[in-house]
Protein backbone atom coordinates (compact mmCIF):
# COMPACT_ATOMS: atom_id res chain seq x y z
CA UNK A 1 0.00 0.00 0.00
CA UNK A 2 1.34 3.43 -0.95
CA UNK A 3 1.62 5.83 1.98
CA UNK A 4 -0.22 9.14 1.74
CA UNK A 5 1.95 12.25 1.30
CA UNK A 6 2.60 13.83 4.71
CA UNK A 7 0.81 17.09 3.91
CA UNK A 8 -2.08 15.61 1.92
CA UNK A 9 -4.72 17.24 4.12
CA UNK A 10 -3.14 20.66 3.67
CA UNK A 11 -2.77 20.13 -0.07
CA UNK A 12 -6.47 19.31 -0.35
CA UNK A 13 -7.42 22.24 1.88
CA UNK A 14 -5.40 24.81 -0.08
CA UNK A 15 -6.39 23.43 -3.47
CA UNK A 16 -10.06 22.68 -2.93
CA UNK A 17 -11.31 24.78 0.01
CA UNK A 18 -9.25 27.90 0.66
CA UNK A 19 -7.05 28.34 -2.40
CA UNK A 20 -9.90 29.60 -4.62
CA UNK A 21 -11.09 31.88 -1.80
CA UNK A 22 -7.65 33.43 -1.37
CA UNK A 23 -7.36 33.98 -5.12
CA UNK A 24 -10.73 35.75 -5.13
CA UNK A 25 -9.81 37.93 -2.13
CA UNK A 26 -6.12 38.29 -3.01
CA UNK A 27 -6.01 42.08 -3.35
CA UNK A 28 -7.52 42.67 0.08
CA UNK A 29 -5.46 39.94 1.74
CA UNK A 30 -2.25 41.28 0.22
CA UNK A 31 -3.04 44.75 1.54
CA UNK A 32 -3.62 43.27 4.99
CA UNK A 33 -0.51 41.09 5.19
CA UNK A 34 2.01 43.19 3.26
CA UNK A 35 3.16 45.33 6.24
CA UNK A 36 3.84 42.14 8.20
CA UNK A 37 5.73 40.47 5.37
CA UNK A 38 7.78 43.58 4.70
CA UNK A 39 9.09 43.56 8.25
CA UNK A 40 10.32 39.98 7.81
CA UNK A 41 11.80 40.97 4.45
CA UNK A 42 13.61 43.87 6.09
CA UNK A 43 15.18 41.42 8.55
CA UNK A 44 16.13 39.00 5.76
CA UNK A 45 17.67 41.88 3.74
CA UNK A 46 17.76 40.17 0.32
CA UNK A 47 20.59 41.65 -1.74
CA UNK A 48 21.05 42.16 -5.44
CA UNK A 49 22.13 38.97 -7.18
CA UNK A 50 21.03 36.58 -4.43
CA UNK A 51 18.98 33.43 -4.92
CA UNK A 52 15.93 33.32 -2.61
CA UNK A 53 13.13 30.80 -2.04
CA UNK A 54 9.68 31.97 -0.90
CA UNK A 55 8.08 29.16 1.14
CA UNK A 56 4.30 28.98 0.89
CA UNK A 57 4.29 31.82 -1.62
CA UNK A 58 0.53 31.72 -2.22
CA UNK A 59 -0.59 34.22 -4.86
CA UNK A 60 2.98 35.47 -5.27
CA UNK A 61 2.93 39.09 -4.07
CA UNK A 62 5.86 38.51 -1.70
CA UNK A 63 7.73 36.51 -4.37
CA UNK A 64 7.51 39.38 -6.84
CA UNK A 65 8.73 41.82 -4.20
CA UNK A 66 11.70 39.56 -3.50
CA UNK A 67 12.39 39.41 -7.24
CA UNK A 68 12.41 43.20 -7.37
CA UNK A 69 14.91 43.36 -4.53
CA UNK A 70 17.39 40.80 -5.88
CA UNK A 71 17.18 42.31 -9.36
CA UNK A 72 17.78 40.80 -12.77
CA UNK A 73 21.06 39.20 -11.64
CA UNK A 74 19.30 37.33 -8.83
CA UNK A 75 16.78 34.51 -8.81
CA UNK A 76 13.62 33.84 -6.81
CA UNK A 77 11.54 30.67 -6.59
CA UNK A 78 8.09 30.60 -5.02
CA UNK A 79 6.87 27.21 -3.79
CA UNK A 80 3.38 26.25 -2.67
CA UNK A 81 0.92 23.36 -2.53
CA UNK A 82 -1.98 25.34 -3.98
CA UNK A 83 -2.41 25.19 -7.74
CA UNK A 84 -5.08 27.94 -7.87
CA UNK A 85 -2.83 30.31 -5.95
CA UNK A 86 0.20 29.46 -8.07
CA UNK A 87 -1.81 30.10 -11.22
CA UNK A 88 -2.58 33.56 -9.88
CA UNK A 89 1.08 34.06 -8.96
CA UNK A 90 2.26 33.19 -12.48
CA UNK A 91 -0.09 35.83 -13.93
CA UNK A 92 1.40 38.70 -11.92
CA UNK A 93 3.23 41.44 -13.80
CA UNK A 94 6.94 41.61 -13.05
CA UNK A 95 8.55 45.01 -12.46
CA UNK A 96 11.23 46.15 -14.87
CA UNK A 97 14.68 45.21 -13.60
CA UNK A 98 13.39 42.41 -11.37
CA UNK A 99 14.33 38.75 -11.58
CA UNK A 100 11.81 36.57 -13.42
CA UNK A 101 10.42 34.48 -10.55
CA UNK A 102 9.82 30.77 -10.93
CA UNK A 103 6.77 29.18 -9.28
CA UNK A 104 6.74 25.50 -8.37
CA UNK A 105 3.94 23.31 -7.04
CA UNK A 106 5.92 21.45 -4.43
CA UNK A 107 5.74 20.40 -0.77
CA UNK A 108 8.53 22.27 1.00
CA UNK A 109 8.56 19.59 3.69
CA UNK A 110 9.68 16.81 1.38
CA UNK A 111 10.44 18.22 -2.08
CA UNK A 112 13.80 19.03 -3.61
CA UNK A 113 13.87 22.80 -3.33
CA UNK A 114 17.16 23.66 -5.01
CA UNK A 115 19.99 25.79 -3.61
CA UNK A 116 19.56 29.29 -2.19
CA UNK A 117 21.27 32.07 -0.30
CA UNK A 118 18.14 32.81 1.72
CA UNK A 119 14.66 31.52 2.51
CA UNK A 120 11.63 33.69 3.23
CA UNK A 121 8.02 33.06 4.20
CA UNK A 122 4.98 35.21 4.86
CA UNK A 123 2.62 33.00 6.87
CA UNK A 124 3.53 29.90 4.86
CA UNK A 125 5.39 27.75 7.38
CA UNK A 126 2.77 26.96 10.06
CA UNK A 127 1.04 24.21 8.08
CA UNK A 128 3.63 21.42 7.97
CA UNK A 129 2.67 17.98 9.29
CA UNK A 130 6.25 17.56 10.57
CA UNK A 131 7.78 21.01 11.18
CA UNK A 132 11.28 19.77 12.19
CA UNK A 133 11.51 17.68 9.01
CA UNK A 134 10.23 20.59 6.91
CA UNK A 135 12.74 23.07 8.32
CA UNK A 136 15.53 20.52 8.01
CA UNK A 137 14.65 20.28 4.31
CA UNK A 138 14.72 24.08 4.04
CA UNK A 139 18.03 24.20 5.90
CA UNK A 140 19.55 21.70 3.44
CA UNK A 141 18.50 23.98 0.59
CA UNK A 142 20.53 26.89 1.98
CA UNK A 143 24.15 27.67 1.33
CA UNK A 144 26.44 27.49 4.39
CA UNK A 145 25.30 30.25 6.77
CA UNK A 146 22.33 30.87 4.50
CA UNK A 147 19.64 33.08 6.01
CA UNK A 148 16.04 32.35 6.97
CA UNK A 149 13.36 34.89 7.88
CA UNK A 150 9.64 34.42 8.23
CA UNK A 151 6.59 35.96 9.83
CA UNK A 152 4.01 33.90 11.73
CA UNK A 153 1.03 34.71 13.92
CA UNK A 154 1.25 35.04 17.66
CA UNK A 155 -1.68 33.69 19.71
CA UNK A 156 -5.25 34.36 18.63
CA UNK A 157 -5.84 36.16 21.94
CA UNK A 158 -3.29 38.80 20.87
CA UNK A 159 -4.75 39.27 17.39
CA UNK A 160 -7.84 41.48 17.45
CA UNK A 161 -7.77 41.21 13.66
CA UNK A 162 -9.17 37.67 13.90
CA UNK A 163 -10.26 37.40 17.53
CA UNK A 164 -12.80 40.24 17.58
CA UNK A 165 -14.98 38.94 14.70
CA UNK A 166 -14.87 35.39 16.07
CA UNK A 167 -15.82 36.49 19.59
CA UNK A 168 -18.67 38.65 18.31
CA UNK A 169 -20.17 35.71 16.43
CA UNK A 170 -19.50 33.02 19.06
CA UNK A 171 -22.74 33.44 21.08
CA UNK A 172 -24.72 32.94 17.87
CA UNK A 173 -22.90 29.77 16.76
CA UNK A 174 -22.63 26.24 18.19
CA UNK A 175 -19.72 25.76 20.62
CA UNK A 176 -16.40 25.05 18.91
CA UNK A 177 -14.47 22.04 20.23
CA UNK A 178 -11.00 22.92 21.58
CA UNK A 179 -8.36 22.65 18.89
CA UNK A 180 -4.88 21.17 19.17
CA UNK A 181 -2.54 24.19 19.48
CA UNK A 182 0.28 22.20 17.87
CA UNK A 183 -1.73 21.03 14.86
CA UNK A 184 -0.97 22.60 11.46
CA UNK A 185 -2.78 25.90 11.25
CA UNK A 186 -2.37 29.66 11.46
CA UNK A 187 -1.51 29.70 15.17
CA UNK A 188 0.70 26.60 15.30
CA UNK A 189 3.81 28.77 15.86
CA UNK A 190 2.33 31.02 18.53
CA UNK A 191 4.71 29.59 21.16
CA UNK A 192 8.18 31.07 20.51
CA UNK A 193 9.90 28.35 22.56
CA UNK A 194 8.39 25.72 20.29
CA UNK A 195 9.55 27.63 17.21
CA UNK A 196 13.06 27.94 18.60
CA UNK A 197 13.20 24.22 19.38
CA UNK A 198 11.98 23.28 15.89
CA UNK A 199 14.61 25.44 14.23
CA UNK A 200 17.42 24.16 16.46
CA UNK A 201 16.40 20.55 15.74
CA UNK A 202 16.36 21.34 12.01
CA UNK A 203 19.94 22.66 12.05
CA UNK A 204 19.50 26.41 12.39
CA UNK A 205 21.48 28.69 14.69
CA UNK A 206 21.60 32.42 15.52
CA UNK A 207 17.82 32.27 16.05
CA UNK A 208 15.98 35.52 16.80
CA UNK A 209 12.26 35.72 17.52
CA UNK A 210 10.94 39.25 17.89
CA UNK A 211 7.40 40.51 18.47
CA UNK A 212 5.99 42.89 15.89
CA UNK A 213 2.67 44.70 16.26
CA UNK A 214 0.92 46.88 13.70
CA UNK A 215 -2.60 47.80 12.67
CA UNK A 216 -3.50 46.36 9.27
CA UNK A 217 -6.41 46.53 6.86
CA UNK A 218 -7.52 49.54 4.86
CA UNK A 219 -10.75 48.24 3.31
CA UNK A 220 -14.10 49.80 4.11
CA UNK A 221 -16.47 48.30 6.67
CA UNK A 222 -18.49 46.23 4.18
CA UNK A 223 -15.42 44.66 2.55
CA UNK A 224 -13.81 43.98 5.93
CA UNK A 225 -17.00 42.29 7.11
CA UNK A 226 -17.20 40.19 3.95
CA UNK A 227 -13.58 39.11 4.33
CA UNK A 228 -14.05 38.00 7.93
CA UNK A 229 -17.10 35.94 7.02
CA UNK A 230 -14.92 33.83 4.72
CA UNK A 231 -11.44 33.53 6.28
CA UNK A 232 -9.87 33.18 9.72
CA UNK A 233 -11.51 31.53 12.74
CA UNK A 234 -14.92 33.01 11.94
CA UNK A 235 -14.74 31.88 8.33
CA UNK A 236 -13.87 28.36 9.51
CA UNK A 237 -16.82 28.34 11.91
CA UNK A 238 -19.23 29.48 9.19
CA UNK A 239 -18.01 26.81 6.79
CA UNK A 240 -19.22 24.35 9.42
CA UNK A 241 -22.49 26.25 9.94
CA UNK A 242 -23.30 28.01 6.64
CA UNK A 243 -27.01 28.35 7.48
CA UNK A 244 -26.11 30.63 10.41
CA UNK A 245 -24.17 33.18 8.35
CA UNK A 246 -26.93 35.78 8.31
CA UNK A 247 -27.41 35.41 12.07
CA UNK A 248 -23.93 36.75 12.86
CA UNK A 249 -23.59 39.60 10.35
CA UNK A 250 -24.97 42.39 12.52
CA UNK A 251 -22.93 41.39 15.58
CA UNK A 252 -19.70 41.13 13.60
CA UNK A 253 -20.33 44.41 11.79
CA UNK A 254 -20.85 46.19 15.11
CA UNK A 255 -17.67 44.69 16.59
CA UNK A 256 -15.56 45.68 13.59
CA UNK A 257 -17.04 49.18 13.34
CA UNK A 258 -15.03 50.20 16.41
CA UNK A 259 -11.91 50.07 14.19
CA UNK A 260 -13.19 52.27 11.37
CA UNK A 261 -10.88 55.17 10.49
CA UNK A 262 -11.04 57.77 7.71
CA UNK A 263 -8.65 55.51 5.75
CA UNK A 264 -10.65 52.31 6.27
CA UNK A 265 -10.84 49.58 8.91
CA UNK A 266 -7.51 49.00 10.65
CA UNK A 267 -7.22 46.28 13.33
CA UNK A 268 -4.29 45.18 15.53
CA UNK A 269 -2.16 42.29 14.29
CA UNK A 270 0.46 40.55 16.44
CA UNK A 271 3.17 38.40 14.86
CA UNK A 272 6.61 36.93 15.41
CA UNK A 273 9.43 37.94 13.09
CA UNK A 274 11.74 34.94 13.10
CA UNK A 275 15.26 34.87 11.69
CA UNK A 276 18.05 32.28 11.75
CA UNK A 277 21.09 30.99 9.87
CA UNK A 278 21.87 27.53 8.59
CA UNK A 279 24.57 26.01 10.78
Amino acid sequence: MTAEPPNLAQAQYWNETMGPVWVELQDQLDRQTTPLGLEAMRVLAPAAGEHVVDIGCGCGQSTVELARRVGADGAVTGVDLSRPMLDRARARPIPQGAAQPQFREIDAQTGELGRFDAAFSRFGVMFFADPPAAFANICRALEPSGRLAFVCWRALAENALMRVPAEAAAPLLPPTPPSDPLAPGPFAFADPDRVRGILQTAGFAAINIDAFDVEVGGADLDRTLALNLRIGPLGAALRQNPALRDNVIDAVREAISVYVTPAGVFMPAAVWIVSARAS
